[in-house]
């Protein structure tokens, strides 16, 4: 004979429910463990962590009297907890009726001078012949832009900005040699092997 299936977790929520439904009273977790197990087939190990998960869903109220914690839940509470969530969704429902209403409204009004017709599709040929023209347009000036005068002085100057840099450095390096050679007597071919200077390095 197969072993019966145990009761998932929803379905012990569902069966404590019933439970405190039925009972219409209040417990303290003690006689839920009791009671669990004896009328609904949970059990007793089990009925703290799913009566503390329908507490942390706000289906069951619990109270600290004294040194004792209680737990109750009445129909009332669920019928109501189930109207509030239907009117969230109803109110849900109607705000997102009026925006698609609002959009249907919008589109209704784009539509407005866009009508198909011969004159709509002649202009929209026009453009797209225009369009196709600055393309092409683009392409050819872009061909010829390294004899633009503009671009040729922007060169120019960048050319000039570059060769002083380089120029600069260039002097720097002299500088240093300088200072090595008459400082700790090195040989200036051991320093150009020594940090890969070319021999033939100057001013451009």
């Amino acid at each position: 004979m197969s072993r019966r299936k145990g009761l998932s977790h929803e379905e012990k929520r569902q069966k404590m429910m019933e439970l405190f439904y039925e009972r219409k009273d209040f417990f303290q977790l003690r006689e839920l463990e009791k009671l669990g197990p004896k009328e609904k087939g949970v059990i007793s190990q089990a009925v703290k962590d799913v009566v503390q998960s329908l507490v942390d869903d706000g289906m069951v109220d619990t109270e600290k009297i004294g040194t004792s914690v209680y737990f109750w839940a009445f129909p009332s509470k669920a019928t109501n907890i189930r109207k509030r969530k239907l009117d969230d969704l109803t109110s849900r429902i109607s705000d997102m009726d009026k925006r698609l209403k609002t959009s249907q409204s919008k589109v209704e009004q784009a539509k407005v001078g866009r009508e198909e017709g011969e004159e709509r599709s002649e202009t929209l040929r026009r453009l797209k012949e225009l369009e196709e023209k600055k393309e092409s347009l683009g392409k050819e000036i872009q061909k010829y832009r390294d004899s633009d005068p503009e671009v040729l002085a922007t060169m120019k100057e960048s050319t000039k900005v570059a060769q002083a840099a380089v120029n600069r450095w260039t002097d720097n390096i002299f500088s240093i040699k300088s200072w090595c050679k008459n400082k700790f007597f090195i040989e200036e071919e051991v320093l150009n092997k020594q940090f890969d200077i070319p021999e033939d390095l100057d001013y451009i």
